[in-house]
């Protein structure tokens, strides 16, 4: 088996490479975890539909348009904390709570545009934007076209 080197030019093999790391990497509580995804997320639907019904009783819009309006509002408000540093803080935190609904669409679109703002619109924005996003939207519109035609010959 390959010696790997570390810092100080000592020969390491890969076998106890692997046991000095698992012994200090740090344990995660799975319990823990879920309860803080389950809650930030329930917080953020939560949210979305406080702006569900501002959109649909307060302001009178019919329900179609008030769910898409609030779904709208929650890209946004992501793509705002993203922009501020607070959803990396959140995310942290939450773990999958944030990535699951919406909103973690919204920041793997914004953060990127953000870390490559300084190359320019164009080569930076324009052309990092979709980076991590972009291959959720390619397989998730293939997916919907297949699930679509098999539905249309075969199911219905």
């Amino acid at each position: 088996m390959k010696n790997l080197k570390n810092n100080r030019g000592k020969s390491v093999t890969k076998e106890k490479y692997v046991k000095i790391a698992s012994e200090r990497s740090k344990r995660s509580n799975i319990c823990t975890n879920v309860i803080k995804a389950y809650v930030t997320g329930g917080c953020i639907c939560l949210i979305a539909h406080g702006f569900l019904k501002l959109y649909n009783e307060v302001c009178g819009m019919d329900f179609q348009n008030a769910r898409i309006l609030s779904t709208v509002s929650i890209v946004f408000i992501a793509g705002l904390l993203t922009g501020l540093g607070v959803f990396d803080n959140i995310a942290k935190f939450a773990g999958a709570g944030t990535l699951v609904p919406i909103t973690g669409f919204s920041n793997a679109v914004t953060a990127p545009a953000i870390e490559s703002k300084s190359e320019g619109f164009v080569n930076g924005v324009g052309a990092k934007m979709f980076v991590i996003a972009g291959p959720v939207i390619v397989y998730g519109v293939t997916a919907s076209v297949i699930y679509g035609l098999f539905y249309y010959y075969f199911g219905g």
